[in-house]
Parts: C-alpha cells; sequence; structure tokens
C-alpha cells in the first residue's frame, strides 16, 4: 500500500510503499476512500519540517535543552545518532478521514466488515490502508458522502469548541480565524441559532465565508470594527468569543476581550499565546476556557488505545460523540460541507497540495486527499531476495522503537542477517527495513515466526505482547531474543517454562534453541572485572542505587495490563544484575514501597538474599533530581569495596585504591549480542542460563506480591 510521508530533517515529503499498519485487538482496520489536510496544523508540521536546523532549534527550544543534557550523559556521537535516526525517519500526516472497513480487531465491537466509517487521530494518516482504535471511528450511513464524512475528525474539534461556548439559542458569538476549523465553527453555530460574526486578518479567508453564504464576516483591520460589532449586536457585545485562529501574536486573545460582554466567555481553540493584556478581562470578569482538541477521551490512553467509554450519564459529549454528532448533523442536511471543500488531490500528487497550502499560491478551504479503493494493495514490501545457508545467523524482528532502532539494531549490524520486520506502523517498518537492509517488511508477526529463513526471532515490542511472542517462537523451534520483561504474570511465566523445557523446542539443554532476556548489564566491562576479582562462593553485601527519574502517570509502562509498571519494566535488570554478582540464587525477597498517590510503586526498597550467603539492597527511586547520575553500585566483599558510577568508572577499594574510568559508558549491550550471535552460531547455550531468567521473573513478581501485601 501507499503512504504520504515526511522526515523532519529536511521536509522532504513522499509517497511511500509501506507494509499494512498491524491491526490491534481494539483497533478498525479501514480501506480509506477520501481524507482531509488540516491546512493549519499539518500545514505548520510540514514548516517546521523544512526549516533550517538554528530554525527548527529556535522552535523546539524544549527539545533543545533534552539533547543538551543527553550529550551530557552520552556523549556527542551517541545524541547525534539519535536525533538524526528521529529526523530522518519518515513520519505519519493526517487525522481525519473516512472509509470502508476491511478487518475488526476482536475487542473492536459494533463494526464490520464492509461499514463505512469516518476515523480520527494518529493512526487515521494520509494512506491507501489505515488501523484507528475503535472510539475513534463512527459509522456513516450509505447515504451521506464519504468526502463530507471524512471532515469528522476536524468538525468534532470545532464542536468542542462550541461545546466549550455553551451559547444559548439566539445569542451572539464572533469566531475569529476563518480557517477551516473557523468555517465549520461558524457553520455549526448558524445552524443551532446562534447570530455569528465571522473575523479574520486575510481579506481573501472574509470572502470565503462569504461566498459560503455564512455568518456577518468582518476583517480584522477594518477601521472601527469594534463599533461595527458592537452595534451589530445591539449595544451588548457578543457573548461569546471563539478563537480558531493560530498565531504567534497576542492581539486574538486581546481583541476577543474587547468585543466580549460583560461575564462573556472566550474560548480557545486554536494555537494562539495567552499572555493578554489584563485590562478587559478583569474589568467584565471575562471566563476563559481551552477547548481540547476533538474532546473528552482525547490523549487518555484508557480511552483511546484500550477502547474504555466514559458513561454517558457522566460524560455526555466525548470526542467519539462529538464526532458523531457532526455525521448526525450531515444526515439531516444541516450542514453545508460541500461549500466547504475547494480542492481535491489523488494520493500520489497529495505533496502538491502542501505546497499550495505554504506558499497560499490558491485560496483553499477544505482539502480532501482522494484514494482508489479499487485499486490493488500488498499487505508486504519485498526488498532483497537473497539465499542464506543453514550455518548463519538469520534474524525476524517484531516491534522496533526508540530502544530498537537506537540501541539493539546497531549493535546488531554485521553480526547477523536482517530478514523480515514488522511494527505496528508501516512507515516505521519500511524505514528500519530499509535502513538495514532486511529482505522484507509486513504486517504480520505470525509470517516472522514461521519464516523457515528466519532461525531467530527479535522481540521488542510493548511488554503485554512478550510472552505471546516468546512461546510461538519457541513453538516454531527459532532462537529468541526478547526485551525485559519475559513475562507480566505468573501464569505466562509458567507457560513459557512450559514451553521451553518441552520437547518440541528441539531439546534446549543441548544448546540448540536459545532464550535470551535482554539483561545487558551482566555483560558491561566493569562488572566483568567485578566477576573476576571475586568467586561465586564468596558471600557479598550489595547496594544498587537507580535515579530513575518520574514517568507520567499515564505512560504506557505504567499501565498494569499492557507495561506491568515500572519495577517488572525495568527492576528486573538490576535483579538479575544482583543475582549474577551474588554467583547465587535467589532465596528470599522483600519490599516496601513508598506512599504514592498515584499508586504507581515506582519509588521502592528491593532487599534480596541469596544462597551463598549474600545480600543485595536495591534502591529503585523514582523521585530524585535529574542532574543525579542515574546508577550507582557499591559492592563489598572479604575486605574489598568496589564502587560502580553510572557505567562510566569503577574504584576498587582494597590495598591501594584503583579507579578505571571509560571513554563513555557501557551498559554491556554490544557485548550482550555479540556472546547470543556467538551461542548460535557454535552452538553453545544461551549466554543467561534459563534458571537465571526464570527466578529473576519470579523473584520480580514476589517484589510485586510483597509491596501488595507487606510481607
Amino acid at each position: 500500500m501507499k503512504q504520504l510521508t515526511q522526515d523532519l530533517k529536511k521536509g522532504r515529503m513522499e509517497i511511500l510503499e509501506v507494509p499494512f499498519p498491524v491491526l490491534g485487538d481494539g483497533e478498525i482496520l479501514v480501506r480509506n476512500h477520501y481524507s482531509v489536510i488540516s491546512s493549519g496544523t499539518e500545514g505548520k508540521t510540514v514548516t517546521d519540517a523544512r526549516k533550517g536546523y538554528i530554525a527548527k532549534a529556535r522552535s523546539r527550544q524544549k527539545e533543545v535543552k533534552q539533547v543538551i543534557d543527553m550529550i551530557k550523559k552520552n556523549g556527542l556521537k551517541d545524541t547525534y545518532d539519535l536525533v538524526m535516526n528521529k529526523l530522518e525517519a519518515p513520519s505519519s500526516l493526517g487525522y481525519s478521514c473516512a472509509g470502508e472497513v476491511l478487518a475488526v480487531g476482536r475487542k473492536a465491537k459494533g463494526f464490520k466488515k464492509g461499514d463505512h466509517i469516518a476515523c480520527g487521530g494518529a493512526k487515521a494518516v494520509h494512506a491507501d490502508i489505515v488501523s484507528v482504535p475503535v472510539n475513534l471511528c463512527v459509522k456513516i450511513p450509505k447515504k451521506i458522502p464519504m468526502e463530507q464524512a471524512a471532515f469528522a475528525t476536524i468538525a468534532a474539534i470545532a464542536i468542542q469548541g462550541v461545546r466549550q461556548a455553551d451559547l444559548k439559542l439566539g445569542e451572539n458569538c464572533a469566531v475569529i480565524g476563518l480557517g477551516l476549523i473557523g468555517l465549520l465553527t461558524l457553520q455549526l453555530l448558524e445552524s443551532s441559532g446562534i447570530n455569528v460574526i465571522g473575523i479574520d486578518i486575510n481579506e481573501d479567508q472574509v470572502k470565503n465565508a462569504n461566498r459560503i453564504g455564512i455568518g456577518y464576516n468582518l476583517n480584522r483591520n477594518k477601521s472601527g470594527i469594534e463599533n461595527i460589532i458592537e452595534k451589530h449586536t445591539k449595544g451588548t457585545g457578543v457573548d461569546s468569543v471563539i478563537i480558531t485562529a493560530g498565531s504567534s501574536s497576542l492581539d486574538p486573545v486581546n481583541f476577543a476581550g474587547k468585543i466580549c460582554r460583560k461575564r462573556g466567555k472566550v474560548v480557545i481553540v486554536g494555537g494562539v499565546p495567552t499572555g493578554f493584556d489584563r485590562s478587559d478581562f478583569y474589568k467584565k470578569e471575562l471566563e476563559l476556557k481551552m477547548s481540547s482538541s476533538y474532546g473528552p477521551g482525547r490523549y487518555d490512553p484508557q480511552y483511546e488505545e484500550k477502547g474504555i467509554d466514559y458513561p454517558i450519564g457522566y460524560v455526555r459529549w466525548t470526542e467519539n460523540r462529538n464526532m458523531q454528532s457532526y455525521i448526525d448533523m450531515l444526515g439531516k442536511g444541516k450542514l453545508r460541507i460541500g461549500k466547504l471543500i475547494t480542492h481535491e488531490f489523488p494520493l500520489l500528487d497529495a505533496p502538491a497540495a502542501y505546497n499550495m497550502i505554504l506558499k497560499r499560491s490558491e485560496q483553499f478551504a477544505g482539502i480532501l486527499i482522494k484514494y482508489d479503493p479499487d485499486k490493488k494493495t500488498e499487505r508486504k514490501v519485498i526488498m532483497n531476495g537473497k539465499k542464506y545457508s543453514e550455518s548463519e545467523v538469520t534474524v525476524g524482528f517484531i516491534g522496533a522503537g526508540s530502544f530498537a532502532q537506537n540501541i539493539l539494531l546497531p549493535g546488531m549490524k554485521g553480526l547477523c542477517n536482517f530478514i523480515g520486520i514488522t511494527t505496528a506502523r508501516g512507515n516505521n517498518s519500511k524505514y528500519v527495513a530499509d535502513k538495514y537492509k532486511f529482505d522484507y517488511c509486513t504486517d504480520d508477526a505470525e509470517e516472522i515466526i514461521t519464516d523457515k529463513n528466519i532461525n531467530t526471532v527479535f522481540i521488542a515490542t510493548r511488554h503485554d505482547l512478550h510472552a505471546g511472542y516468546v512461546i510461538k517462537a519457541l513453538k516454531a523451534g527459532k532462537n529468541v531474543f526478547v526485551e525485559k520483561p519475559l513475562a507480566l504474570t505468573e501464569k505466562e511465566l509458567e507457560e513459557i517454562r512450559k514451553t521451553y523445557l518441552s520437547p518440541r523446542t528441539s531439546d534446549p539443554s543441548s544448546g540448540s534453541v536459545r532464550l535470551m532476556v535482554g539483561y545487558n548489564r551482566r555483560f558491561s566491562p566493569h562488572i566483568k572485572k567485578v566477576k573476576e576479582l571475586f568467586s561465586d562462593d564468596q558471600p557479598k553485601a550489595m547496594n544498587i542505587r537507580i535515579n530513575a527519574g518520574s514517568l507520567p502517570k499515564d505512560h504506557w509502562i505504567n499501565d498494569p495490563d499492557t507495561g506491568g509498571g515500572r519495577i517488572i519494566g525495568e527492576g528486573c535488570h538490576f535483579i538479575d544484575l544482583a543475582m549474577f554478582i551474588a554467583g547465587s540464587g535467589i532465596i528470599s525477597v522483600h519490599a516496601n514501597s513508598m506512599n504514592d498517590p498515584n499508586n504507581l510503586n515506582d519509588t521502592v526498597s528491593i532487599n534480596l538474599s541469596f544462597e551463598n550467603g549474600s545480600v543485595a539492597n536495591i534502591s529503585y527511586f523514582s523521585n530524585g533530581s535529574k542532574e543525579l547520575p542515574k546508577e550507582y553500585l557499591e559492592i563489598f566483599c572479604d575486605g574489598t569495596t568496589v564502587v560502580i558510577d553510572d557505567f562510566k568508572q569503577m574504584t576498587i577499594f582494597d590495598k591501594k585504591v584503583k579507579k578505571t574510568k571509560l571513554k563513555k559508558q557501557d551498559k554491556g549491550h554490544k557485548e550482550e549480542l555479540k556472546r547470543f550471535f556467538k551461542s548460535i552460531e557454535k552452538g553453545l547455550p544461551s549466554p543467561i542460563p534459563f534458571d537465571d531468567l526464570y527466578n529473576v521473573s519470579k523473584a520480580t513478581l514476589a517484589i510485586l506480591d510483597s509491596i501488595s501485601n507487606g510481607n
């Protein structure tokens, strides 16, 4: 299939041949008929991408600060590689479309193949095929033209602004900014019996509103405009102002304060600054409200990603119900959307539409991208077709997010052959496949697992998918490398153990099938030195402090179903590290979590004891300063102390003090991969014994149980 993309480095736009997006359990696979270009939002995105580096930095000062902090911690080269990877990757455009249902995820209820639907959000992109969460989809009656229904998401933004204004029949409302959302807002208000005044600094936009036949429209720069509005409202001023303009100027908000009546409302829908003059807002006791995108549910992963709706008795209008109300108004003939559509481009000509927007070479309002629903589309993209010998390591990759692209894949280069890759988004799959010379990219993880040319499967998805893919890959006789964690539940862990120890996995004790979890720290050069310094039968006392930093409450890792929380997601690293340093199995765990109103359990003190008498305290803290380095280890054994500071510097306190400092931080990622591939090539057992993997997961789950039950 084809998708419109742009890279953020040079702003280059391309129509790429990419695999289908992966159909999630709570998603709907849709063949697009039309998608809408949001000239304001997307125009700014494209403009920013085409700026030079200095101009990009000026417009994204927050990101620049993050890059500077990264350089301090990771060095210039690693930071440069990470930033370039982000800039070069082809990003999606678009968020409002309409088409026909091709398939429905098992948890997406209320839709069937063949339904016409309108879609919204980050996955409703300009592409032949999209996969969109169920709460961002609404049905379209067959009588409604798809090209008009495609505006549903953008219309929902306008509808939410109108709802925030809370106007009554016969009241007056001014709309500042007569772009697409402004024009939709005028229509919605007028159809609801509100007297509307449209205002814009661009005379062409004013004329466009007049052409459509909605509102009493004025140029902001018209002499005496405030007096004109006062007369038009019979001396009262407007009851509400809805700002749909996008501007760096304070004028829209300040002007709203001047024309609004006493105790009126100003609603901000567009991107405008709010450092306004206080005088009018103070004297008139004006209410200033922000309108959040499509409505309640926006930016809530429980609603958008998991499909959990808000009860209508508590939240009358959600983003989905806002979209549905637009479709209902279309069906009743209350809107003149056809007059808003000024341009229509086939997908292959879509870049010309953005050039027109940026150059303003023509007057425009609603701009559609049209697709050919009868055109044959391929789910898979084949780039190469090489043959491999049985002795070679051939890799299939499932999931390739930031960690995989910046750590795993660069470290694997030259150590294996890349065969097939699948990620949730087709443009991401194609980018990674091109960059690392994979033979093909696909939307089907099952194809990766069953491909006879692949003998090793890497799993780097979100945590809730790890166990299922591990089990399937083991049953297919593949070597498996899975990023931590191995499993989220006891049931998943026991199923993995049963599968791994089954004769169907080609006798794993012989080393013919390997299971590896990404516990990289045990492969770092400092830890290698510690293992040389102490024998396994020497009891050790360890103190491991992790300044983990905070994550937002709604981050996917904090979701118990998707990420499992930070102890399962990252704390397992340090349980493995402590067990490896001890050289002995864990016999008891105890943990206490700091009181936290969000109940995230991400500031935790963990105590471990081991069979050989070793003990470890792991302090996993999320409430510290970002200026403090992340990881600090102290190991005490028979009169010797080793201190490892953030895997950059090691100090050994013995009869003499000896310091070793690395050129840059090394947490063992490259060595881990080398050892894993060597085990496959040489027919050796996995670098981490299965018993270690199993026991670390058991201990991690026991820690969560200890926190919950206080034992």
